[in-house]
């Protein structure tokens, strides 16, 4: 029986968080040359390859392997979901920064 891994960084968000600055402070040394654009490709990459992962679960679980199981692709698929949600609150909040930048009176 395997054990449960923990979710430390769901989609490679964590580094996005450390380069913006948030929840403490960053290394300097793995965040210097690195930009917050860079750093936004790097996690929406990893939550692609995420997805992606949970896709080819999914279709090995179909074909009837029997080297996947159903709690292995139903906790694929539910780290997929959470990162894709984070992708989207990450959104909202950039278009809602913006909006309120353009909104400041000069």
């Amino acid at each position: 029986m395997q054990g449960i891994t923990p979710i430390d960084d769901v989609g490679g968000l964590g580094s996005l968080v450390k380069t913006a600055g948030v929840g403490g402070a960053a290394d300097s040394a793995g965040v210097a040359g690195k930009g917050f654009a860079d750093a936004l490709k790097n996690a929406l990459d990893e939550v692609s390859r995420t997805q992606k992962a949970a896709e080819n679960l999914y279709a090995e679980l179909q074909l009837g392997n029997p080297a996947v199981s159903l709690e292995e692709t139903v906790i694929a698929q539910a780290k997929a979901n959470i990162a894709f949600q984070a992708v989207v609150q990450t959104r909202n909040r950039l278009v809602s920064a913006y909006q309120d930048i353009m909104n400041m009176q000069v």
